[in-house]
């Protein structure tokens, strides 16, 4: 037994010693928690998505409903008040109900809640190279007065504009996500990983760059310290570094012209923009980054900032956590915040992650609520004027990535269909 007792020893300090590797690496990130962490992720991702990468089931495109238990026949549409009504139409953005079609679609409805087109939205036509269509997100969409729409995919590699009838007219490939946004001088803005970019809207060419951390983040005037809140140090004797996607940049919108007046504090031209994981809204200037304005929370990891003809900024605050998201409206001068939408116990709305808002010319707002699949315009006593539901089945719905009205006339005399634009 004396002979055993060194060995004994040994394996019982190793086994204190692991332990206790173990206790600190798990909080310090050393290794192999974060390859221990990461395996386990992808274990549960496999578990719950495989049916989706299979092609089988778009698993990944489905959140559960309000309202689930829903009879079969359920459209998901409901009208509550329908002299409150925007006039106008609704596009809707998101996974297609069918599936033979395209991955995707863009759905148009009328005012009285009637389908009147749809616009299939193949990835593979657009990537042929890239990811299957359902491991990639439809998310930001545009649409244009001859009835074309421009698209960007969370986790792809293109931009398009795509014709009434889903046919390609221009493809740019790059790592382009969230919204895209027309300024009204003929340019797209959007977000191409962590740089700003303004494309031509009719051909697709580049014609500006803006570089979050190298142009914004690192523009002359102290302002650095304003982006690096979620910095870190690997150690003593290594540069600082930053956490993974610090800043999760979600949107971009140029103050256009019409609305300039509104902001004398501002510059035509200056762009809005979003950084999620700082709770951050800021402005700046297109030509070099510097910054404007800029605001942390009261919202939490919030999307969709916007300006408004009344000097403020509105926004979807998804307040994270709380199972409550709320629409806010922001007066940059002031730096007061008054809430425009919540939910009521009786009436949920919550999206922990997604989701936008379109304040109407009509004072109600349209909300995406994308985590629950749902579209609603709402009053300004926060009444539900109607509601859409995207309906897979009795339990789960389809995400909603984006809603957008357009007045009564922005298609002219003729709604869009195949045919009415020019693919190339």
């Amino acid at each position: 037994m004396k002979d055993r007792l060194p060995a004994i020893s040994f394996v019982a300090s190793a086994m204190v010693l692991a332990s206790a590797y173990g206790i600190f690496a798990q909080r310090q990130g050393w290794f192999p928690a974060p390859q221990i962490a990461q395996a386990e992720e992808t274990i549960r991702d496999v578990k719950a998505n495989w049916k989706n990468d299979l092609a089988l089931e778009p698993t990944r495109h489905l959140v559960t409903a309000h309202n689930r238990g829903r009879d079969e026949n359920d459209q998901g549409y409901a009208l509550h008040l329908p002299n409150a009504v925007a006039p106008g139409y609704t596009l809707v953005a998101g996974l297609s109900k069918d599936q033979d079609s395209s991955a995707f679609s863009v759905e148009l409805y009328d005012e009285e809640g009637q389908h009147r087109h749809s616009w299939p939205v193949d990835y593979s036509k657009l990537d042929p190279e890239g990811l299957k269509p359902l491991n990639v997100m439809l998310h930001g969409m545009e649409v244009f007065p001859d009835g074309s729409i421009a698209v960007t995919f969370d986790a792809g590699n293109a931009i398009a504009r795509l014709n009434a009838c889903g046919d390609p007219m221009w493809v740019v490939k790059g790592g382009y996500h969230h919204a895209i946004t027309r300024d009204g001088k003929g340019g797209l803005w959007a977000w191409r990983n962590n740089e700003i970019v303004r494309l031509d809207e009719e051909t697709g060419e580049i014609t500006k760059t803006l570089s979050l951390e190298s142009d914004i983040v690192k523009a002359v005037g102290g302002q650095e310290g304003v982006f690096l809140v979620r910095s870190f140090a690997a150690g003593e004797d290594k540069p600082l570094s930053l956490a993974s996607d610090p800043f999760h940049a979600n949107d971009v919108e140029p103050l256009r012209a019409e609305m300039a007046d509104a902001f004398p504090q501002f510059e035509e031209g200056d762009l809005l923009i979003s950084l999620r994981e700082i709770n951050l809204l800021a402005v700046v200037a297109p030509d070099t980054g510097a910054l404007r304005w800029w605001q942390t929370g009261p919202w939490l990891k919030q999307h969709d900032p916007d300006f408004q003809p009344d000097g403020t900024i509105a926004v979807f605050d998804n307040a994270t956590g709380s199972g409550a998201s709320r629409i806010l409206r922001i007066d940059p001068v002031t730096r007061d915040v008054t809430t425009v939408f919540a939910g009521t116990t009786d009436a949920p709305f919550s999206s922990w992650q997604r989701g936008k808002q379109q304040m109407l010319p009509n004072g109600n707002v349209l909300v995406t609520e994308a985590q629950h699949g749902r579209v609603f315009e709402a009053t300004p006593d926060g009444q539900i004027a109607w509601e859409r539901d995207m309906v897979w089945d009795a339990e789960r719905n389809l995400i909603v990535t984006e809603a957008r009205h357009v007045p009564e006339d922005f298609f002219g005399d003729t709604l869009p269909a195949c045919g009415t634009s020019k693919a190339m």
